[in-house]
C-alpha cells in the first residue's frame, strides 16, 4: 500500500477521534460555558449533521481542484476549527466551529475515498478502503478514551487542542504527498455524476449502508449503558474488534464480498439477539459484535464505491453521507428503544436496523 494512505489514516484517526470525545465531557463544557447540559449535547448533534450535508456539498465544491488542494485545504479548516473552539468562551462560537470541523472532516473523507482510486489498483481497493477506514475504528479504541481521559484531566479544550495538533503533522504529510493530479483530466459535469444516484443498483447499496451503520452506531452509542461499570472496556473490545473486521474485509472483499455480505448480515443479527437477551454477556460478545458490524459496514463502502464508479469525484461523498445518515438515525432509534426497554431495547433496535438490511438485500442482490 502506498505510504501516502496511511497519511490519510492518520488524519482519519484524529477526525474520528474529535466526531466522538465531546460526548464523555458535555458537564464541564455546561457549567465552563454556562448551558444546560442538553444544549451541550447540540455539539454532538452539530457534527453529526454537517456529515451528512457536508459530504456532498463540500466534494462538489472541491470536485475540480486536485486531490492535494483538496483535502490539504479540507484539513486546514478542520485544524482551525478545533483551534478556534479552543480558545472560545462563546458556546455559539464553539457550536460554529463544530459544523466547520464537521464540513471538513466530511469534505476531506469524501474525496480522500475517491483519491483511493488514484493509488491502488481496482483489484486491491477493498484492501486500501481498509486502511483508510481502519483510521475510524483505531478512533473507536484509542483516540476517544485517550480524548476523554485527557479531558477529564486537564479540561475540554486540551482534548481539542490534542485533536489539532494530531492533525498538524498529517497536514504536512498530505500537502507534499497527497496525489496533485484530479481523478480526470476533465471532470464529467455535477448533474452527470448526480444522476449516478437515480440508479437503482446505487440506491440499493446506499439503503443497506444506512441500515447496517445505523444499527453499529445506534447499538455502541449505548454499549457504555448497557455496560454499567466496565463501560470503558466493553468500548474498547469492542473497537478492536472493529478494526479486525475492517482489516479482515480488506483483504477479502476485492473477491469475496458477496459471501462476506451473505454471512456478515445473519451472523450481525444474531449477535445483536443474543446481546439483547444475554446482557451479561457483553465483554465476550463485544469485539465479536464490532469486527461482524465494521467488517460488514467497511465491505459495503466499498460496494458503494463499485457502483457509483462513474462518478469519480462525487462517489466518496455518496459513501461517506451513507455512513453518516447511519450514524445519526441509528442512535435516534436507539434511544426510543432505550427509553421503551432500557439498554436492552437500544441493540434491539439494532437488530432491527439489521434484518432490515438483510430483507431489502433479498429483494435485490448488491
Amino acid at each position: 500500500m502506498p505510504l501516502v494512505l496511511y497519511l490519510l489514516a492518520v488524519a482519519v484517526f484524529a477526525q474520528g477521534s474529535s466526531e466522538f470525545m465531546l460526548a464523555g465531557l458535555l458537564p464541564a463544557i455546561a457549567a465552563e460555558l454556562g448551558v444546560t447540559i442538553a444544549e451541550a449535547g447540540l455539539l454532538t448533534s452539530a457534527f453529526a449533521a454537517g456529515m451528512v450535508a457536508g459530504a456532498p456539498l463540500m466534494a462538489a465544491a472541491g470536485r475540480r481542484w486536485p486531490p492535494r488542494a483538496a483535502l490539504t485545504a479540507f484539513l486546514a479548516l478542520f485544524i482551525a476549527a478545533h483551534v478556534t473552539g479552543a480558545l472560545t468562551d462563546d458556546f455559539a462560537v464553539l457550536l460554529a466551529t463544530r459544523v466547520a470541523a464537521a464540513l471538513a472532516n466530511a469534505g476531506f473523507l469524501a474525496v480522500a475515498l475517491a483519491t483511493v482510486a488514484l493509488l491502488v489498483p481496482e483489484t486491491a481497493r477493498a484492501r486500501a478502503l481498509a486502511v483508510l477506514l481502519g483510521g475510524t475504528t483505531l478512533a473507536l479504541v484509542a483516540g476517544v478514551p485517550a480524548g476523554a481521559v485527557l479531558g477529564e484531566a486537564l479540561g475540554w479544550r486540551a482534548a481539542l487542542w490534542a485533536v489539532a495538533a494530531l492533525a498538524a503533522p498529517a497536514l504536512a504529510a498530505v500537502a507534499l504527498a497527497a496525489p496533485d493530479r484530479p481523478a480526470a483530466a476533465a471532470p464529467l459535469r455535477l448533474g452527470t455524476e448526480l444522476a449516478v444516484l437515480k440508479r437503482p443498483e446505487v440506491l440499493h447499496v446506499l439503503a443497506l449502508g444506512v441500515l447496517v451503520n445505523g444499527g453499529t452506531f445506534g447499538a455502541y452509542t449505548y454499549l457504555g449503558a448497557l455496560a454499567g461499570g466496565r463501560a470503558a472496556l466493553a468500548l474498547a473490545l469492542f473497537g478492536a474488534g472493529a478494526f479486525l473486521g475492517v482489516a479482515a474485509a480488506g483483504r477479502l472483499a476485492d473477491r469475496h464480498w458477496r459471501r462476506l455480505l451473505a454471512w456478515g448480515g445473519p451472523l450481525l443479527l444474531a449477535g445483536w439477539a443474543a446481546l439483547a437477551l444475554a446482557p451479561g454477556a457483553l465483554l465476550p460478545l463485544a469485539p465479536v459484535l464490532g469486527a461482524l458490524a465494521f467488517g460488514t459496514g467497511s465491505t459495503l463502502i466499498g460496494r458503494i464505491m463499485a457502483a457509483a464508479r462513474d462518478a469519480p469525484t462525487m462517489g466518496g461523498s455518496y459513501a461517506t453521507a451513507a455512513l453518516n445518515v447511519g450514524a445519526t438515525a441509528g442512535p435516534v432509534l436507539a434511544g426510543l428503544g432505550y427509553e421503551q426497554a432500557g439498554p436492552a431495547g437500544s441493540v434491539l433496535a439494532a437488530a432491527a436496523l439489521t434484518a432490515g438490511a438483510i430483507a431489502l438485500a433479498a429483494l435485490r442482490r448488491p
